[in-house]
């Protein structure tokens, strides 16, 4: 009896690993791009403090003025993307967002006075909404297989930190060639070529549990008696100021602040020739420490965090679709 019941274990195991879903699938890889391109722009545009300051002759505020408006308009979108996904659909609801985005910055290249800019803001944060965590960790979240959702989730929020990397830099070296108008009109293009990914955006048809046909105040009500969702709350609403305002001001502070890049110095031999420049690799030099923080225990912090996001989102989707029913 006991050699049989060790056979029989013994030949479980190789099925149980071929039916073992894959981490990496279309979902996530079209997810992550998404992320990562519209996360890029995001970071950027402290960047353009200086040139768009010194073209019209504002003070720095107005244009600050018109990145808080962004953020602003990016946090109140995301719950709006969401219930948009559940109703309409996720890659409808991403389309969207794309498109708000790209007019945003379209508009934004073309207007002369900071009302304008700011205004138009709006737009901006409305697609980085439609484009950000709110609607693609949602997929992703229902895509993965039970055992591999939590790291999907971090890996698709890694690929946020993984834009900013890149955008910042991007954005100075464009700067180089060309206008702030036309770098406008570039990352315009950018984010509206990352739809070329959707048909890869399939994912199943969310299932319908009796938990989601609660009210949504019964639902904010037994989160906010969680401590774990407070804490998630409050760590969430920490690193929005303090990223948001180092994003937006710091390449402009040390454009300003720092003597001239040395020669023969150690960071003209890295490439970095200019002050804007080095402003720019700070920026890059946070999302590569904010990816860092997604591995090992880190790792699993923020993806529980990212997995309670998920859910929100689901479940805010589904108030918003029983309501209207």
């Amino acid at each position: 009896m006991r050699m049989a019941w060790i056979d029989s274990t013994a030949g479980s195991q190789p099925r149980s690993r071929m039916t073992r879903q894959p981490l990496i699938t279309p979902v996530l890889v079209a997810g992550c791009l998404i992320v990562m391109v519209g996360f890029a722009i995001r970071a950027s545009f402290g960047v353009f403090q200086i040139p768009v300051a010194e073209e019209f002759g504002w003070p720095r505020a107005e244009f600050s003025l018109a990145i808080a408006i962004q953020n602003l308009a990016w946090g109140f979108g995301q719950p709006l993307f969401a219930a948009m996904a559940e109703k309409v659909g996720d890659r409808k609801a991403i389309v969207l967002g794309a498109l708000a985005y790209a007019a945003g910055l379209v508009l934004s290249a073309g207007a002369t006075s900071p009302l304008q800019h700011q205004m138009l803001e709006i737009l901006v944060g409305f697609g980085i909404a439609g484009t950000g965590f709110g609607v693609i960790l949602a997929v992703v979240g229902r895509a993965a297989s039970d055992e591999n959702r939590s790291m999907a989730l971090a890996v698709a929020t890694a690929a946020g930190s993984a834009g900013q990397v890149f955008g910042a830099p991007m954005a100075e070296i464009l700067l180089g060639y060309m206008t702030w108008q036309s770098v406008f009109i570039v990352f315009a293009g950018l984010i509206l070529a990352t739809l070329l990914v959707l048909p890869m955006m399939r994912s199943p048809a969310p299932a319908s549990t009796a938990e989601w046909q609660d009210s949504m105040g019964r639902v904010l009500g037994r989160a906010i008696r969680d401590p774990s969702y407070t804490l998630i709350f409050l760590g969430f609403f920490s690193c929005g100021y303090q990223l948001a305002f180092i994003t937006a001001h710091f390449p402009a502070f040390v454009t300003e602040m720092c003597a001239p890049i040395a020669a023969g110095g150690v960071l003209a031999g890295m490439g970095i020739t200019t002050t804007s420049g080095l402003g720019a690799v700070a920026i890059s030099i946070i999302g590569l420490a904010n990816i860092a923080g997604t591995s090992r225990r880190a790792g699993r912090a923020s993806a529980s965090a990212a997995n309670t996001c998920w859910r929100g989102s689901t479940r805010a989707g589904r108030w918003r679709r029983r309501g209207s029913s």
